[in-house]
């Protein structure tokens, strides 16, 4: 993969997953832990940087204006029952070891599932001439899945950074490594990854 036409796309690394007092940490702690994927993450985005990758922040931000109007159910109704990811909360900041370097996209308006939603990420690497999406983040088998299918469909080729991501059980990891990210592109380490970026 050339790098200078990649993208790393960094899906909700914030506190509420990834840190002891988030709300959504205790779904997910085990397999962060088995995976290692906020280290994998952090050796991701800034090997990535250093060759030359653009690095994509995707955070979640819980509107509740527009989740009231919507049929919401699931994960963003419990998201809203929870009031998780609240717009400047904690909870909502990015982790420490993965803040935004100057200069980098950091997207608002995620408020769905896929990282395309409402976000203008299609534009955005459409503009920066890209045509490989590197996905990271949470959950494995909801938003970075989603954002995937979503990359698919525009027709980039789709990597997914299988240890830097996490679901909520071991059994979801594994299903979606085997059976969902092979059909949308690859399913690599990131060590893989890194090695594959010319």
């Amino acid at each position: 993969m050339n790098a200078t036409e990649t993208a790393v796309v960094l899906i909700e690394f914030q506190n509420e997953f990834c840190r002891p007092d988030g709300k959504f940490h205790n779904a997910v702690k085990e397999e962060v832990q088995r995976q290692g994927t906020i280290g994998n993450a952090v050796k991701l985005a800034t090997q990535a940087r250093a060759k030359g990758c653009l690095i994509v922040h995707c955070p979640f931000i819980l509107d509740r204006k527009w989740a009231a109007t919507r049929c919401v159910a699931g994960i963003i109704a419990k998201i809203r029952e929870g009031s998780a990811f609240l717009p400047g909360s904690w909870g909502a900041d990015f982790i420490e070891e993965l803040k935004p370097a100057p200069g980098e996209i950091v997207l608002g308006g995620k408020r769905a599932l896929s990282g395309f939603t409402h976000t203008g990420l299609a534009r955005v690497l459409k503009k920066r001439g890209i045509r490989n999406v590197v996905c990271a983040g949470f959950l494995s088998n909801v938003c970075v899945e989603a954002t995937a299918r979503s990359a698919y469909d525009k027709g980039f080729h789709v990597v997914v950074a299988k240890d830097a991501t996490a679901a909520a059980s071991r059994a979801n990891q594994e299903y979606v490594e085997k059976e969902i990210y092979p059909v949308l592109g690859d399913a690599m380490s990131v060590d893989e990854i890194l090695k594959a970026l010319a």
